[in-house]
C-alpha cells in the first residue's frame, strides 16, 4: 500500500479515528502521483540546465528528444509499461500492433458464459426464428427455457424461481442479446428474431471458434458495459480495458484478490478519483473500486471467459472475490511487450486486503 504499512480497514495513522482507506490513503496516492510528476520535472530541469543551446530549433529538437526519452521509460506504477505504450493502448486499442494484437482465430474452443447464451439463442431461433413480444423482446417461454439451462450449466441458481418473466429479468440473455445484434450475428425482421448467415456457425464448435474474436470485438468496442449497472457512466474503466487484461497477463496465471487489481488499476490512474464527485455513501474511491470490480471484472473479463471468479460461501454477495486468468486471455489478446519491461513481481505494497 501506497505511502505506509497499514491496512486498509485499519485506524488511520493520523489520529482522525477513520479507516485508513476513508482517510489518509487517497492523499497519500494523490501525493505519489504528484511526486512521480516532480521528480520527472526535477529530470528534466536538470538536463536543460547541463547543456548549451546554440539556437532556438537546437532547443527544441533536444526538449523532444528528451520528452520522447522519458515516454518511453516503464514505470512502475503503470506496472512496467511506459507512458507511451499506455497511451497507445488508451486511445490506439486497435491500432497498435506493435503492442497488441487480436487473433482471428482461435487455437482452443472457447468457453464463456457470453458465448454459451449465443449458442443457446442461436439454436432457439433456427431456421424459423423467433417470435419477437409486443416490447420487441425475446419470448418468455424461450428466456425461461435458456435461464434453467444456464442454471445447469453454471452448477448453481442464480435467479429465484418464477423471477424470470421476460427478457430484461434474464439481463445476461438480454446483453447477449443486444451484443449478437451489434455484431451482426442476429437481426430483427417483421416481428421475428433471425439469425444472419454469420451466426448460424454458432451451433458448431468450430463455428464458435471463427465467431468468437467477432463477439469480444464488439462486446470491447461497441456495446457500452455502464448498460449493466447504476453506476456513474466512467467510461474509462472500459476505454482502459487493455491495462486490465495486461495486469490478468502479467499477474493472472493464480488466485489474486480483486483488490490486488483495484490498487494496481488506481495506481496507475489516480486522476480518476477527481471525476466522480460526491458520493452519499463511502467514497470516490470506495464507489470506483466497487463499479471496476463490478463492471470490469464480473461484466467483461468473467462473462466473456477471460478470467474467472472464486468467491466464499456467500457466493452472489461476496464483493472480496479473487481472481485468476483463463487460458482464452492469450488466444483472445496477444502482448508483444518486452518482457524487460514487464514487472515480475506486483509493485509494492499493492493487493494488500
Amino acid at each position: 500500500m501506497e505511502g505506509g504499512n497499514e491496512g486498509r480497514d485499519d485506524l488511520c495513522p493520523c489520529g482522525s479515528g477513520k479507516k485508513y482507506r476513508h482517510c489518509c490513503q487517497g492523499k497519500e496516492r494523490a501525493s505519489a502521483s504528484s511526486s512521480v510528476l516532480s521528480d520527472t520535472m526535477r529530470e528534466f530541469r536538470q538536463a536543460l540546465a547541463e547543456k548549451e543551446f546554440a539556437s532556438e530549433a537546437e532547443l527544441q529538437a533536444f526538449v523532444q528528444d528528451l520528452n520522447e526519452q522519458l515516454g518511453r521509460r516503464p514505470l512502475d506504477d503503470f506496472c512496467g509499461l511506459s507512458p507511451e505504450q499506455i497511451h497507445r493502448l488508451l486511445y490506439f486499442s486497435f491500432d497498435s500492433p506493435q503492442l497488441v494484437t487480436f487473433p482471428t482465430r482461435l487455437g482452443i474452443p472457447p468457453a464463456a458464459p457470453l458465448l454459451t447464451l449465443f449458442g443457446l439463442l442461436a439454436k432457439g431461433i433456427g431456421e424459423e426464428g423467433l417470435k419477437a413480444t409486443a416490447r420487441g423482446n425475446l419470448p418468455r417461454e424461450f428466456v425461461q427455457r435458456a435461464a434453467l439451462a444456464s442454471e445447469r450449466e453454471g452448477g448453481y441458481q442464480r435467479y429465484a424461481p418464477g423471477s424470470i418473466r421476460t427478457e430484461p429479468d434474464f439481463f445476461e440473455l438480454h446483453v447477449t442479446r443486444l451484443v449478437a445484434e451489434l455484431a451482426g450475428l442476429i437481426r430483427k425482421s417483421k416481428g421475428r428474431f433471425l439469425l444472419r448467415p454469420d451466426g448460424r456457425a454458432a451451433v458448431t464448435d468450430s463455428g464458435a471458434a471463427a465467431l468468437w474474436p467477432r463477439l469480444f470485438l464488439t462486446y470491447v468496442r461497441d456495446f457500452n458495459w455502464a448498460y449493466w449497472d447504476a453506476y456513474p457512466a466512467l467510461p474509462f474503466l472500459q476505454q482502459s480495458f487493455l491495462f486490465t487484461l495486461y495486469l490478468l497477463v502479467v499477474y493472472g496465471d493464480q488466485w489474486r484478490p480483486v483488490t490486488f487489481y483495484e490498487d494496481a488499476f488506481l495506481r496507475a490512474f489516480p486522476r480518476l478519483l477527481e471525476e466522480v464527485g460526491p458520493v452519499s455513501y463511502g467514497t470516490s474511491e470506495s464507489l470506483i473500486r466497487r463499479c471496476y470490480s463490478w463492471r470490469v471484472f464480473e461484466r467483461f473479463a468473467s462473462f466473456i471467459g477471460l478470467a474467472e471468479i472464486k468467491r466464499g460461501s456467500n457466493r452472489m454477495l461476496d464483493h472480496n472475490f479473487q481472481v485468476r486468468s483463463t487460458p482464452l486471455l492469450t488466444e483472445t489478446v496477444s502482448f508483444r511487450i518486452t518482457a524487460a519491461t514487464v514487472v515480475p513481481t506486483p509493485p509494492a505494497g499493492v493487493g494488500r486486503l
